[in-house]
């Protein structure tokens, strides 16, 4: 009976298998077409499908700052995209059977998010549609708001789940470190032509400038990823206070790297969020303030008759610091930053006359076809030059609060505004009163977040793009604390009872 049962159950997978095994064989004749893509995108989906119920949230983690694409769906959207509608949908569908299933819900955070959607939709509905030239639509612009909306869907996908508390430690790393996989993309230059198809999943990431100079953007992602860790693991008093000097090494080591990308935006960012994170530890009344303060000024200067001598991608990054200090600077280097700064405030100049008339109805994302050929003719452009004018056009800005304003209206600012607040709020209350065992991660996505917010509101930002990344500092913290912690009441102490033999006794008439 048990053979007749085994070889029954042999039957079924060979049935099963060998004409899927023929059907895949005969896709992957033509393997360009998009038809051959999607047809083994859902034989794997339905491969690994057992996987993901079981390990949807730290796939979905580990796939927050990974570079993966999905090239076998139109659009080729980041995994993170596909992982968050994946796991938002297998909690949707675990809350439809299970009643005792809850989402860890913060409703300061999910209404402003809420609204949003609204506001979305909405300005989306009266300024042209959600259109896709991926599938042919006449109009452009509609990738903007898949990203927007995506990332709404991922907060609540990771907030689905409260993180296992024994598990904290491997989803920390996980969320943190699948930012590595952005070096892969820098490979695309020194591979053999036979692993090419490998950058279908890991987009190039190298950058060449006109004048030559190249710029590692996936290798500097990946290095200040390691970068933030570092902090994240050890804080800046488990670096610098714990005679461990091979961490200071890695550290500095991790932050020169990353700037081999040319970005200015990287040095402030790592300084910002090593700036902050030293207030928040407490270290600003300790020894270490005068410490550091004369370390910088020993850094500068030994830095100023060497920068000349670095990468040029790093000396590209170092042009934020004034041509008074770093005069040695190489001058296509300088050049190549200065214009940079210099077309995006022209473009802000030009673009500041719009804001009261898409105060109350946002201009959205849609471009048509017409927009494209007028490029150029409009009142509002004729300040700029063509390449200025199609960023204009694109809605890229380069500035986060036109790249609210501009698409949303006030409505946008009021939702967008609300949300950043609430998390903001969440996060502190998470610093301030969250478990002690996480109390480094805490401080540092606070850290981060103070960190991002600096970045987006004054230096450079685009809501579409970094709308995830708010998402993830605020959707994780609730995750990892269970909501958003308060401070424990105080326990009213009851006054000493008096033992009765110590009473006075009434006095006889």
């Amino acid at each position: 009976m048990s053979n007749q049962l085994q070889a029954f159950k042999a039957l079924i997978t060979y049935a099963v298998i060998v004409p899927m095994a023929i059907f895949v064989g005969y896709m992957l004749a033509d393997p360009l077409r998009y038809s051959t893509f999607g047809a083994v995108g859902v034989v794997l989906g339905v491969m690994i499908f057992p996987l993901l119920l079981k390990w949807h949230q730290p796939l979905l983690l580990f796939s927050w700052n990974m570079s993966v694409v999905i090239p076998f769906i139109k659009g080729q959207p980041y995994l993170w995209l596909v992982m968050s509608a994946a796991t938002l949908g297998i909690a949707i569908l675990e809350r439809a059977l299970n009643r005792d299933m809850r989402f860890v819900q913060v409703w300061s955070l999910s209404l402003p998010l809420i609204f949003f959607v609204g506001v979305i939709l909405f300005t989306a509905k009266m300024t042209g549609g959600i259109g896709l030239r991926t599938f042919g639509s006449e109009v452009y612009g509609g990738r903007k708001y898949i990203f927007l909306l995506g990332a709404i869907a991922a907060y609540f996908a990771l907030t689905a789940w409260r993180v296992p508390p024994h598990r904290a430690k491997l989803y920390v790393g996980l969320f943190f470190l699948g930012a590595l996989t952005h070096f892969v993309g820098d490979l695309v230059q020194v591979v053999p032509a036979w692993l090419y198809p490998l950058f279908w999943f890991f987009p190039p990431t190298i950058a060449m400038n006109p004048d030559g100079g190249t710029r590692l953007a996936g290798t500097a992602t990946a290095a200040q990823a390691v970068y933030f860790f570092i902090l994240l693991r050890y804080g800046i008093r488990g670096v610098f206070l714990q005679g461990k000097p091979l961490r200071i090494v890695l550290l500095g080591l991790f932050f020169v790297i990353s700037l081999v990308g040319g970005y200015r935006s990287t040095l402030l960012a790592n300084i910002l969020v090593f700036f902050f994170l030293f207030f928040l530890e407490g270290l600003h009344r300790t020894r270490l303030l005068p410490t550091f303060v004369l370390l910088g000024i020993l850094g500068a200067t030994a830095l100023i008759p060497t920068a000349s001598k670095l990468p040029y991608s790093i000396q590209r990054a170092l042009a934020v610091v004034p041509e008074s200090i770093l005069p040695d600077l190489d001058p296509i280097a300088r050049w190549s930053a200065e214009d940079s700064s210099r077309w995006r405030l022209e473009m802000w100049e030009a673009l500041l006359p719009q804001v009261p008339q898409y105060l109350w109805l946002g201009k959205g994302y849609a471009i048509s076809q017409e927009d494209w050929q007028m490029m150029g003719y409009d009142t509002s452009f004729r300040a700029m030059s063509a390449d200025e004018q199609t960023l204009a056009l694109a809605g890229d800005y380069h500035n986060g609060p036109l790249s609210i304003i501009l698409p949303f209206g006030i409505w946008g600012v009021l939702a967008v505004g609300a949300f950043f607040i609430a998390g903001a709020r969440v996060l502190y209350c998470n610093y301030r009163y969250g478990d002690p065992a996480l109390k480094q991660l805490n401080t540092l996505l606070l850290a981060l977040f103070l960190m991002r917010i600096t970045m987006f509101l004054f230096v450079v930002g685009a809501l579409d793009r970094d709308l995830w990344i708010f998402v993830g500092l605020f959707g994780f913290s609730v995750s990892m604390n269970n909501g958003m912690a308060r401070p424990v009441p105080e326990l009213a102490t009851e006054p000493a009872s008096v033992p009765v033999e110590m009473l006075p006794r009434p006095s006889s008439p």
